[in-house]
Order: structure tokens, then sequence, then C-alpha cells
């Protein structure tokens, strides 16, 4: 794991421009660094040895004939079988280094390099002869790569804050961006919080020349259901990549650990990966927020060592500046801050840590892919749904209203991803400026018209394997592990375990109680949880059926006390605030939350994160 930047384009001293960038993503990498520079680029990388540890994986690397160059952050997991087949071309390798495939695959096969591969990757390659730019980012979206073209200055890597320290680069807050953040809680659009800084998709490689960037995509998943096998064919297919993925995804020179919560999803990972130490963090003694006694146990049933960390309310507050830093733009999970922690408790023991991302989206865990035609309302007809949900919105607010609302809605209506802060007209009421952000609508729409033909449950999940995991759970999981020079590694984000994924019937992923064959209480993720319970050991197998709690945060209670009440109130009532919002109606809503006349925690930490972002990367606030 690693991390790289680069610019095209002559400015002044390059050299010392291109180390001041790589010197603000150390944190990617502290074991070495490296840099190409000539009349038309700068490539800088700060590697994180995991594989062939010598000086020899140092990069940049080079091609045999010195055309090539290349910078890489990420894992080829099939970098063995790809180099067997390049050495019988005729290439010959310097080192041991997965790296090294991509500069020969890129030779031998162009762009059609990247269909060979298995594994998280973002790179960029550099042919002087041609003078030509490749970047490409990986299936699911696992490792970032950001670009912004600044004049005649293309930059890229893999934070924008390497991109502050180019003199070329104009720092402007992209408000249709925090339009957006507002309902979505995160960044949601292709071009960042920062004005003209764009990430490149997951699945999507680049080409750069003469002053032309063309985008392409050159993978998708593609859900087509396979009706044969059995429910039990299911389970032993799953279990068998799975396997294989957590074999292969525990390739390195160095020492492998696993993250663990009580669900089934990071304790199948660990139970199936056999490593030695395994890490779980949580809050106060109280079981809704703390997992470390259900992991304990579990780590001791299967025979590994456990590191805990229990996180004080002090801790998590005092966090927030430097993990907003760290996360580039604005994040407003408060899962994030439980995942920073406990990268930094496992980066004490290791570099490299499994964990379970990813296996909700490609299985079908969330609880809302159970809610199509979940009751006898779904099955009405539906224009009189569609009617009685009209009326239902004009009426005053009322509980049990909100749910004839949703179900007047087809789904591409009602459903934009796992979180929905404020709806279009709240977030302009709370806003004092205007923009040109577009509905959250016009951005999944896009999505659901690639799946337009599939079911319900599999649109909910085409859409948050694109946009939610990618903006949220890829994200955080990224940055927060970065941070601490900690490389993550998931499991169920590869490429073999989504082509079988994709092929499972939706009644075997969303399964309703009343069909399964046992007395469970879960109906999604059903045959992945199948699997688990098979592949786990029996003392512990009960797991499969457990709850997932998710790095659960104690925002709703902190928000209550005074001194995180207060700490809020002053970031609501700051010159920052009223530059973009109305700070009477925020605070408001925290007043109401502490109140107890509404639960409004989320939504209150989705602007309180803002802000503090702001402070960090427009007011120059210390992290």
């Amino acid at each position: 794991m690693c991390g790289f930047v680069g610019f095209t384009g002559s400015v002044g001293d390059a050299e010392r421009v291109i180390e001041s960038m790589m010197d603000a993503i150390r944190h990617r990498g502290p074991d070495a660094s490296g840099r190409y520079v000539d009349d038309d680029i700068a490539l800088g990388h700060r590697r994180l040895s995991i594989i062939d540890i010598s000086e020899q994986g140092n990069q940049p690397l080079y091609s045999e004939d010195g055309n090539l160059v290349l910078v890489f952050n990420g894992e080829i997991y099939n970098y063995r079988e790809i180099r067997k087949e390049l050495q019988k071309l005729g290439y010959r390798f310097r080192t041991q280094t997965d790296s090294e495939v991509l500069i020969y695959g890129y030779a031998a096969y162009g762009t059609k390099l990247l269909e060979k591969l298995r594994g998280m990757f973002s790179f960029v390659i550099w042919d002087k002869r041609k003078k030509t730019l490749f970047g490409a980012r990986d299936f699911f979206g696992i490792k970032p790569l950001y670009y912004a073209k600044m004049g005649d200055t293309l930059l890229f890597g893999s934070e924008i804050k390497a991109f502050l320290k180019h003199p070329h680069f104009q720092k402007e807050l992209n408000t249709a961006a925090l339009e957006e953040y507002l309902t979505f809680q995160y960044s949601a659009m292709e071009e960042t919080f920062f004005k003209n800084v764009f990430r490149l998709q997951p699945a999507h490689y680049f080409l750069w020349k003469d002053g032309k960037l063309d985008i392409h995509r050159y993978w998708d998943v593609q859900f087509d259901a396979d009706g044969n096998p059995s429910l039990d064919d299911w389970v032993q297919q799953i279990s068998g990549v799975f396997r294989d993925s957590v074999e292969a995804h525990k390739i390195a020179d160095v020492e492998v650990g696993s993250f663990l919560s009580s669900g089934v999803d990071s304790s199948y990972v660990a139970a199936v990966a056999d490593v030695d130490k395994t890490f779980t963090v949580g809050f106060g003694e109280d079981e809704r927020y703390n997992e470390i006694g259900w992991a304990k146990d579990f780590s001791k049933a299967i025979g590994k060592q456990h590191f805990t960390k229990v996180i004080t309310p002090e801790e998590y507050w005092a966090s927030l500046r430097h993990i907003q830093y760290h996360m580039d733009e604005p994040l407003a999970d408060p899962s994030a801050v439980a995942l920073y922690f406990v990268c930094g408790l496992a980066s004490q023991q290791l570099k490299v840590v499994l964990s379970g991302e990813g296996a909700d989206e490609i299985f079908g865990g969330y609880n809302v892919y159970s809610e199509p035609n979940a009751t006898a309302y779904d099955r009405l007809p539906r224009g009189l749904r569609r009617a009685v949900g009209k009326a239902a919105e004009k009426l005053p607010a009322k509980r049990g209203l909100n749910f004839l609302v949703r179900k007047g809605k087809d789904v591409e209506e009602r459903f934009i991803g796992n979180a929905y802060m404020f709806t279009p007209a709240e977030r302009k009421a709370l806003l004092k400026i205007e923009t040109d952000a577009p509905s959250p609508q016009e951005l999944t729409a896009p999505y659901y018209k690639m799946v337009k033909e599939q079911d319900d449950v599999t649109k909910m999940q085409y859409l948050d394997l694109h946009m939610w995991m990618a903006g949220d759970i890829l994200l955080k999981a990224d940055k927060m592990s970065m941070a601490h020079s900690l490389e993550l590694r998931v499991p169920f984000l590869d490429k073999e375990v989504m082509a079988l994924a994709q092929r499972i019937p939706t009644k075997y992923r969303v399964t309703r109680k009343e069909v399964t064959d046992e007395n469970t209480p879960y109906i999604t993720k059903y045959a992945m949880r199948l699997a688990a319970k098979q592949d786990t050991p029996q003392e512990t197998a009960k797991t499969a059926a457990k709850k997932k709690l998710g790095f659960p945060v104690p925002i709703r209670v902190w928000l209550k006390e005074d001194k995180y009440y207060e700490i809020v109130r002053t970031h609501f009532e700051s010159d920052a605030a009223k530059q973009f919002f109305h700070t009477e109606k925020l605070v408001a809503l925290l007043d109401a939350h502490r109140a107890g006349k509404a639960d409004n925690s989320r939504r209150i930490w989705t602007v309180f994160m803002f802000l503090v972002w702001y402070g960090v990367y427009f007011e120059e606030q210390a992290v």
C-alpha cells in the first residue's frame, strides 16, 4: 500500500514541488520515497513495503528500456500468474513485486491489461516516447485516484491535500458538492468539494495526451440471476470462492491481522483467514455501543490473540479535526472515527489487516433491502399506492404517514442509498447560499438506468455498489487506515466473488422469513450467512444470525450533554457557518434534539462535520 502524486507541464523548481506534494502524503508510505521528473511530467511516490520489502520494490519503477515509468498504490493478487504469462512473451523482471507486472502488462496488452487484474489499485504509467499518461482505478474503488486540470497543468494523485502544494492549484469551495452532501452525508458528485478537482470513478481509466483527457469505463457489475443451482449449491460456491479470495488477500511478506466486530462479515473473514491477531474497539460498557466482549470471546474460540481499545468521548471528539484532514472531503459517517481508532490499534502490531467491507452491497445485507414487497400493502395496485402517497405528503406530520409516502413512490424516487439526511427542500431552506446542485435523483438516475429491467432489491444493491460503497464505506476505509500507515484489505470486494454473487437469485440474497428452512431472525444476506455458518467453528456459528452493530457510536447521547452540545453550538454560530447556513435553523435542530423532541443526531453531525472540515482546509485550523 502506498501513495503517489504527480503533475504535467512545467513549473519552477519541479523537484521541490513534487517533494512538497509527496510530503503531504507521507503517512501513506513511510518506508521509502522516490520521484521522476522530466520536462513534461513529475511523478512522486511514498512506499509502505508489503510485497518484496527490499529496496528493489521502491518506486517509481521503470521498464527494462527505461521508457515506461510507473507509480502504483494497491495490491495485485494474481500478479504471479500474470508474471508467468509475460515471461513467456519475453519480458524480463528485475523485482519480485506485484507492481512490475503493471509495466510489462501495459506494454503487452495496453488498456486490456485491466481485464486481467485481480486486486485493489490505482496507478499511472508515463510513456516517455509517446508522451502519454495512462491512469486507472480498481473495479470497486477501493483505492482512490483524484485529478484536476489547472490551466495547462494536470494534477493527479492519491489524496487531494497534495494538490494544495502545487503553485498552479486554485483552492475554491464547490458549493454544489456541499448541497448534495447535506442529503447523502458524503461527497456524492464526481467533482469533489474542491472546485475543478474530480475523483476518477471506480472501474475507469484515463489517457492524457497533448493536453486532452479521455476517460473510459472498463468493467461493471452485471446482475444476471441463475435459477438453476439450489440454495445449498450457492452456499458451497460462496464458501469456495470466498476462501480463495481470503487466501489471495493474505499474500504478503509481512504479518496480516483482521478486524473483528460482532457481525457476520468480519467474523467470517477472521475465521477463514486464520490470522494470529484480531482487533476491536468500542465505547464504554453499554452493549449497544461496545462489541469488545463478544469479539474477545469469538477470538478465544478460534484461538487468536485479541487486542481491544475502549474509546473515551474525549478521545473521540479530540480526533475530529485530524480525521477530517485525512478524509480530504467531509464525511459525516460517525463510524469513521471508530475505524480511525481501530486502525491505530492494529498499526501498533502490524502493517496489513483484513476487513469485512463490501459484503452487504455484494450479497444484499442491508435491512433496507428487505423493504420492497415486504408487506401486503406493496401488493396493492401501483396507481392506488401513488395516489395515497401523494395525499399523505400534504398532511401534517403524523406517525405512519411516512410509510404511505414511501410506499407511494417507485424505488428510483425514494432510495438514494443508506443515508438520507436532508431532503432537497430541507437543504434549500437550511442553506443561505444558492447553488446549481442537481437533485439527488439526477445523480442516481444513470445508475438506475443501467438496471432498469431488474427487481427493486437488485436496483438498490447496484446503486449502493456504485455510490454509497465508494463514496462512504471505501473512502473511510482507505483514508483511516492510511492515516496510520496501515494496509486494509477487503476480501469480499474481489472480482471473482462478485462474478459469483451477481448470479445469485434475489430470493437467496434477501429472503422472507417464512420461506427459510429454519427458525432464523435474519432475512438479508441469506446465502452468504449460511456459508459463514458452515465455515465458522460450531461454537461461534451463532454469529451468522447476530445483528451487526458496525462500530456503533453514541453521538445521539453525547449531543444532549452540556460539554458536547456547546462544542457543536459554537460551530453552528461561527462565522464559517454564517457564510453558508441560516444559523438559527441549525441551532433549532440542536435544541430540539437536546430537548428530546426529535432525534436529529445524524443531521446535526452532517453539518457539524462539514464545518470541522471547512475549518481545517479553508480556515487553516490546526489538526
